[in-house]
């Protein structure tokens, strides 16, 4: 359930799930809503959290994913991980991990030659 991955999160960061909220600028009873009815956040909503934890929201759904707080990938990769998840919210979680790093790879290069361009 999305709620007790939020619940984790918010442990591991040493803030309450009230503090978590309004940081994110999230209503105050909306984790009240997750813990009892189930439901699981928006993509725009996800991607703000993933942000304020600093996980992917693949690892927000799926907190088996590798991509957790203690994993080793970098704030520009999961930043690119957030915009890719959303862009696939429902197709992506059916990639295999080989397609999901083609996608990421594919997302890198535009986002180089992007910044490339900028500099001219």
């Amino acid at each position: 359930m999305f709620f007790d991955v939020f619940q984790s999160l918010c442990e591991k960061k040493g803030v309450s799930c009230k503090r978590a909220a309004e940081d994110i600028g999230l209503s105050n009873s909306i984790t009240t809503k997750w813990k009892k009815t189930g439901a699981t956040p928006s993509g725009e909503t996800l991607g703000k959290i993933a942000s304020y934890f600093n996980v992917t929201i693949d690892y927000l759904l799926d907190p088996k994913s590798s991509f957790g707080p203690n994993s080793k990938v970098d704030t520009q990769s999961a930043d690119i991980l957030n915009e890719v998840d959303l862009a696939f919210y429902g197709d992506y979680k059916e990639l295999d991990e080989d397609d999901k790093e083609t996608v990421r790879d594919m997302v890198r290069v535009m986002r180089e030659r992007r910044l490339r361009k900028q500099e001219k």
